[in-house]
């Protein structure tokens, strides 16, 4: 349970938790295939930010979805849960391959 007077907040800071600044995309160049990290800008970042959220809360079992969705919208809050490990994920991705930045365009 979450002691806060605006349940918007809590939903607009979980969302802010979720969201992504970087992805890696996929580019073939030279006959190798290289994870080049870009950007996430605008409806984008809303769109993965909302379908994580709703993959992560479909994941878990056991119990009624409006449940499960009150559980990971409190863990994203958190900075807990499956959804904002999935953007970790893809930072480290981004990260790990910085070095093949320059072949974007």
């Amino acid at each position: 349970k979450l002691k806060v007077k605006n349940p918007l907040d809590v939903f607009e800071q979980a969302l802010k938790n979720i969201q992504p600044s970087l992805e890696t995309r996929s580019r073939r160049v030279g006959g190798a295939n290289y994870q080049i990290p870009f950007e996430v800008k605008g409806q984008r970042q809303q769109h993965l930010t909302i379908m994580w959220f709703v993959q992560a809360s479909r994941a878990r079992s056991g119990i009624s979805m409006e449940d499960r969705i009150a559980l990971e919208l409190v863990d994203a809050y958190n900075n807990t849960g499956s959804a904002v490990k999935k953007k970790e994920d893809t930072h480290k991705m981004a990260e790990a391959n910085r070095a093949f930045a320059h072949f974007a365009r």
